[in-house]
């Protein structure tokens, strides 16, 4: 079993960053991409970046303000969010693809952390 464990939600004011961690933990062997989606009430969940390989992509409305990190011998991914924006408010999920000690493959999801941008 793997875990994905989130942290550094919060309230901010619009202009302000936060800071979203994200470890892994469990049967892991490798992970092979790590993301941030999030979720606004009544929206879908989208996709916000994702690193895979040493490529990393962002969704066009976070570009320039938003970055994510990765650390594979900590197992950890981070986003590092600037400039947010009361539309950046959503529920905050951390994603993995992780190949487990049987060599199969999985997709694993964090429990959210919720990020609210309001002055």
């Amino acid at each position: 079993q793997v875990q994905l464990t989130e942290s550094g939600g919060g309230l901010v004011q619009p202009g302000g960053s936060l800071r979203l961690s994200c470890a892994a933990s469990g049967n892991i062997f490798s992970i092979i991409s790590m993301a941030w989606f999030r979720q606004a009430p009544g929206k879908r969940r989208e996709l916000v970046a994702r690193t895979s390989g040493g490529t990393t992509n962002y969704a066009d409305s976070v570009k320039g303000r938003f970055t994510i990190s990765r650390d594979d011998i900590k197992r950890t991914a981070s986003l590092q969010m600037n400039s947010l924006k009361p539309e950046d408010t959503a529920v905050y999920y951390c994603h993995a693809t992780v190949k487990v000690l049987t060599m199969d493959s999985w997709d694993y999801w964090g429990q959210g952390t919720q990020v609210t941008v309001s002055s």
